[in-house]
């Protein structure tokens, strides 16, 4: 059993063995707390006059809440204590709610038919506090075993190990037993060297370490480390996120997964890592920090950054804001401010900011509540720009290009620990965003296995591992904005929505919404677009105050919408939303009918439930609890603007052709044909030039090369450049 003396930290033993004079007055002190401890619990109680600690400890004997608040009004040395010394007086109070609990239960009969006092196990104080956590790049040497908070996002999770309380030895000469209490953490036991046996005459004394460890009689709890990492919105720019080690043992060991957000209290303390290289073994006083957890509030999505608590004045303003008519005008307005034009994305995006409500059906179905949107078209038509203001704005975001994001990357990945050779799970960007937005920029870039890993987080908002004997389910409820071009960099309206829109029709139904962005060349508009982009180059210096608070402002009024305000539709928009699908639905069919091919952006019931969403984030920005028929108005007609035109653009052969053109592109193939024999290519330009010199149309001829294309007549290649026609 080698390794229990492992790990070992360097301590003083003031504690255990203070000089003579100080030994009366500590034990005094000591024992003055003890009883201190005892009062508190079993006299508290509350506002409502209810001894709450008294009624908690008979109900669960197991653990007791302890809040930091509660303490400080009852004694303010206490908890000065506590917060100062927590490693010596948190034992204290354990040992008293173990005293008060064996004190409230009745005496047992036993097995003599006497009276016994019932055994009491141990009893695990957990603290809470309402104080603002620390940032973990501050947490210093000056905080080593003190009580600090802080919060972050849990990445990893071991496996539960056993951690011994007290380590039983035995003698390997004289055969006496001694029992050793362990440091709690990740300490390790103070094992003696010398047996304290007093040798009889003639028999041999006990020789130097003499101990062995016997782990059956030895007293274990389970002990499990996490990994806690910095919020991603509290990382710097530029910086790599800072991680701690924590220990948790007992009642709070596998109650958190990889990718929970946590707000923790804890003993600042540290270890001797065991995997400490051979040239660091001369650094005796060098040690590594962790935070031995004595308290554990998991924070909810909902509340996900942040503070909840909201003034009351912030509150009548905020609901005296969603009163007003132009709200939602106003909220719109406040969504990148710097970008000029692009009303409906910013209307949509106002949307995905909000998002709507989160369904859990009673057969535990649950319906996702976030929007998805993609932006998809021309180069410096600003896709990147209202990716980065939600990153800014939204309570948590993630932003990654396509180009540098892997499956694994975006999910989560499997790690071997370097020190303990077992596996990890690491969540990545769509675990990290959980309660947010991802950000994916270049979303066409992706490699198409890497796009195919994300199917399962937009849709059920969970990721599913099965890699390196790790089975797991993570959450990831977020919604995703992403930018994409079209496959030649422009959006070329001489194509079809098909060619142009070359992402798989799996993933398209997966987004809510779908703009098609163009930079379309317009004489006024190109002049506005200028003065606007001017306007911002010159007053960039003179940032306003009022646009900072506005974005301040922006964002507690998104806190407070999320965690208020939940609605669901009413009777009569429900009706009017169904009479429309099934009219979407028609129209769609008919055209595939047309066209003979099937439309580039399906629509399904998907898409029906991404109407409902838009519906739910429209009232919840007017802080309604229903959404009503005016509601799914504006959101039919956002859905008709982006996702529906996306579907209905680019070529369509026929569409829009009178008879005469009909008659033109006939006559552009016959000379098409002319010109080229089975097998023969020639450049696309030289080939038009000839064609406009016989006196036709160059967009006929386009047209009619167009067709040819996809009846699979002819073919490019050298990058569009070179026609060669096929039997």
């Amino acid at each position: 059993m080698s390794g229990w003396d492992e790990g070992a930290i360097f301590y003083s033993d003031h504690t255990q063995f203070p000089p003579e004079g100080q030994e009366r007055h500590g034990s005094q002190s000591r024992h003055a707390a003890l009883v201190k401890f005892k009062e508190f619990i079993r006299s508290f109680t509350n506002d409502k006059r209810e001894f709450v600690y008294r009624e908690s400890l008979i109900q669960n004997p197991k653990f007791l809440l302890v809040e930091m608040e509660h303490l400080d009004s009852f004694d303010t040395d206490l908890t000065t204590k506590i917060r100062k010394q927590p490693a010596d007086y948190l034992p204290l109070f354990e040992t008293a709610a173990g005293e008060v609990l064996a004190g409230l239960r009745s005496k047992v009969a036993g097995e003599t038919g006497e009276m016994e006092e019932p055994n009491i196990g141990d009893v695990q104080i957990l603290l809470s506090s309402k104080e603002d956590s620390l940032s973990m790049r501050s947490l210093g040497a000056e905080y080593i075993s003190k009580l600090v908070k802080i919060s972050g996002i849990s990445i990893a999770a071991s496996k539960t190990k056993a951690k011994a309380t007290y380590v039983t030895l035995l003698c390997k000469n004289c055969k006496n037993v001694r029992t050793v209490p362990c440091r709690a953490g990740l300490g390790g036991a103070m094992v003696p060297r010398s047996c304290d046996h007093v040798p009889q005459p003639g028999e041999e004394p006990c020789p130097i370490d003499p101990w062995i460890v016997v782990p059956d009689k030895s007293k274990y709890v389970d002990q499990q480390t996490l990994k806690l990492q910095e919020n991603p919105e509290d990382v710097p720019t530029g910086e790599l996120p800072r991680h701690v080690l924590l220990s948790v043992d007992r009642h709070l060991v596998q109650t958190i997964v990889p990718g929970t957000r946590l707000t923790v209290m804890g003993i600042y303390s540290i270890y001797q890592s065991s995997g400490s290289s051979a040239n660091q073994k001369g650094a005796v006083a060098v040690r590594q920090p962790y935070i031995r957890v004595v308290g554990v509030e998991q924070v909810h999505e909902s509340n996900s950054s942040g503070p909840t608590s909201f003034m009351r004045d912030e509150e009548a303003e905020f609901k005296e804001f969603a009163q007003r008519p132009d709200a939602y005008e106003k909220i719109c307005s406040m969504i990148a401010p710097s970008i000029f034009g692009h009303a409906d994305v910013k209307k949509a995006i106002a949307c995905l900011l909000f998002g709507g409500s989160r369904k859990k059906l009673p057969d535990g179905v649950k319906l996702r509540g976030d929007i998805n949107v993609l932006l998809l078209g021309d180069p410096s038509t600003a896709k990147s720009q209202f990716l980065k203001f939600v990153e800014k704005t939204a309570p948590v975001a993630v932003y990654t290009s396509g180009k540098g994001s892997s499956a694994a990357g975006l999910t989560a990945s499997v790690i071997r620990d370097s020190s303990s050779r077992e596996f990890y799970l690491e969540g990545g960007a769509m675990v990290l965003a959980d309660g947010g937005v991802v950000c994916i920029d270049e979303f066409d870039k992706m490699r198409v296995e890497d796009r195919v890993a994300i199917h399962e987080a937009m849709e059920q908002q969970t990721i599913s591992i099965a890699k390196a004997g790790i089975t797991t389910v993570l959450n990831s409820r977020t919604s995703v904005l992403a930018a994409a071009n079209p496959p030649s960099g422009r959006y070329d309206d001489l194509k079809t929505a098909q060619d142009n829109i070359d992402l798989q029709t799996t993933i398209l139904s997966r987004f809510d919404l779908i703009f098609i962005v163009k930079d379309i060349r317009m004489y006024s508009q190109d002049k506005l677009i200028a003065s606007h982009i001017i306007k911002v180059h010159a007053s960039a210096g003179a940032i306003s105050k009022v646009a900072i608070e506005g974005e301040n402002w922006l964002k507690r009024y998104l806190d407070y919408c999320r965690v208020h305000c939940m609605p669901r539709l009413s009777d009569s928009a429900a009706s009017m939303l169904q009479s429309n699908y099934v009219r979407i639905r028609q129209q769609m069919r008919q055209q595939a009918n047309e066209s003979g091919e099937a439309t580039a952006i399906p629509i399904t019931v998907r898409q029906l439930e991404a109407i409902i969403r838009l519906s739910e984030s429209l009232a919840k920005m007017r802080l309604s609890a229903v959404a009503t028929e005016e509601h799914v108005t504006e959101a039919l007609r956002l859905f008709h603007v982006s996702t529906m035109d996306a579907a209905r653009s680019g070529l369509n052969e026929q569409m829009n052709l009178t008879a005469e053109m009909r008659n033109e592109i006939k006559q552009a193939e016959t000379q098409i044909k002319r010109r080229m024999g089975i097998g023969s290519h020639i450049s696309e330009r030289r080939l038009i030039d000839d064609l406009t010199r016989m006196g036709m149309n160059e967009s006929i001829v386009r047209r009619a090369l167009l067709i040819m294309h996809q009846r699979d007549e002819v073919e490019y290649k050298r990058e569009r450049r070179v026609i060669v026609r096929k039997a």
